[in-house]
């Protein structure tokens, strides 16, 4: 059979490309002779992180380093079972190790044990503040508290003078990094801010979450904003104030299609992104470059955010919740 010319031009470039970009088959099936084992929660967000960290994954085995992703089914005892996880993954001797640093009480010196054993440990997500008193290689993340006063000034912007943060996760350092910064934000806006804990096995209950709303915006009208602490307690914050039949701003901490949609049709008032998907790939990057090539980037801190979503950009950010990117 006669090939045409510009067949072959294609093919060449075709071979060339992938030659470029490094995902030749044969090293496309390279057997992994390294791990990276990467830790973190169960809940939609870590959706978000762990498409990521899928993303990453590729280019980490054409280096011949496999990652593998360990999730926390639920966040009813963080700090006990994030130390069972880094235990569990420390025994698989991996070459590297990558987790957020959620209770530093209980996680810190598994850290350092891990690192003593020669498993180099890179946080993301939560413990930018323990880089340096852990030891680990770096921290992939936004600043906690920064992102809280950003968003509680922009709630104050908009007339809101008191607000209240609803922490689903009480016990873990960055919520409370949240919320406090909320509360800062407020106050620098002229209002103030307080802090309503529910048990850690009520994060992401719709009825108890939409129920405590509610029973705080009834009981004090003076509360004119609601901040959640993460995206899959935000439907249920907002049920909650239209419950109440209240006028209360709703401000939460990462997005979804749901969350997205309200803020562009003016319905919810915004959110911070901490990016979690850029989250998940970047600490892959870190991880699997220093393994296979012994290299770190210039900075040990590499911050995702925050990323304020409001009316005027929602809208253009929809269609990458919706695959699975924001």
């Amino acid at each position: 059979m006669k090939i045409s010319r510009s067949l072959k031009i294609a093919v060449a470039f075709s071979a060339a490309a992938l030659a470029l970009t490094g995902l030749s088959a044969p090293a496309s099936h390279a057997a992994a002779k390294k791990t990276v084992i990467v830790l973190g929660g169960g809940d939609a967000f870590f959706a978000i992180v762990k498409n990521g960290v899928k993303a990453a994954s590729g280019p980490a085995l054409q280096a011949g380093v496999s990652v593998k992703y360990v999730g926390l089914k639920n966040y009813d005892n963080v700090g006990p079972d994030m130390v069972k996880l880094i235990r569990t993954a420390v025994s698989q001797k991996p070459d590297a190790l990558a987790l957020p640093n959620w209770v530093s009480s209980a996680q810190n010196p598994e850290i350092k044990k891990a690192i003593a054993a020669g498993i180099p440990v890179f946080l993301y997500n939560a413990g930018q503040e323990q880089l340096e008193a852990t030891g680990a290689k770096a921290y992939i993340g936004t600043n906690e508290y920064q992102a809280g006063i950003t968003l509680g000034k922009y709630l104050a912007s908009k007339g809101a003078k008191h607000g209240l943060c609803i922490n689903t996760s009480p016990g873990s350092a960055n919520i409370k990094q949240r919320c406090d910064g909320m509360a800062e934000g407020m106050k620098s806006g002229g209002g103030k801010g307080e802090t309503l804990e529910l048990p850690a096995t009520k994060f992401g209950d719709a009825t108890a979450i939409s129920n405590a709303v509610k029973g705080a915006l009834t009981t004090d009208a003076t509360i004119d904003a609601v901040f959640t602490i993460a995206s899959v307690d935000t439907d249920a914050a907002n049920a909650g104030i239209e419950a109440a039949k209240s006028k209360a701003q709703l401000g939460s901490w990462d997005v979804s299609p749901n969350i997205l949609e309200r803020i562009r049709d003016g319905k919810s008032t915004a959110a911070v992104d901490q990016l979690g998907w850029l989250q998940g790939y970047q600490v892959v990057n870190y991880a699997f470059t220093w393994v296979a090539f012994g290299m770190l980037p210039g900075t040990t801190e590499f911050l995702t955010g925050p990323s304020l979503v409001t009316k005027e950009n929602a809208a253009v950010i929809i269609g990458a919740a919706k695959s699975g990117q924001r």
